[in-house]
C-alpha cells in the first residue's frame, strides 16, 4: 500500500474516481476541476492523466462514451459500478495510510 501512496499514483487514482462520482467529464475538464478545488496543489498533466484513465478503462472502473460539443468530439469518462467499489477501498486505504502519516509525524 505504502508504496501506491507514496508515488502519487494511488492518489491520483483516489481522486480521478472521486471527480467522476459526481458526474462524468471528459480530460480537461478533471484536470481543471482538481486544479481549481486543491489551489493547484493537484495539477495533473495532460501526460500523466490520459495513460491513468486508459489503465482504469481497462480495469474496468470507467467506461468512456464521445459527445459532440461546439463541433468538436469529446470522449466523457463515466465511473463504474466496480469504479465505486474500488474508490470506497482505496479511501478506506488512504485514511489508514494518512491516518498513520500524521500520528508519526506527531499530529
Amino acid at each position: 500500500m505504502a508504496g501506491n501512496w507514496s508515488k502519487g499514483s494511488g492518489s491520483s487514482t483516489m481522486l480521478i474516481l472521486k471527480l467522476l462520482t459526481e458526474k462524468d467529464m471528459y480530460g480537461y475538464e478533471m484536470i481543471e476541476t482538481l486544479g481549481e478545488r486543491s489551489n493547484h496543489v493537484f495539477d495533473l498533466k495532460v501526460g500523466t492523466l490520459y495513460p491513468l484513465l486508459h489503465g482504469l478503462v481497462q480495469e474496468e472502473y470507467l467506461e468512456t462514451y464521445s459527445e459532440e460539443v461546439n463541433g468538436k468530439l469529446r470522449k466523457y469518462y463515466h465511473i463504474t459500478e466496480k469504479g465505486k467499489k474500488h474508490l470506497a477501498k482505496i479511501i478506506k486505504e488512504w485514511q489508514t495510510y494518512a491516518g498513520t502519516v500524521y500520528e508519526l509525524i506527531g499530529g
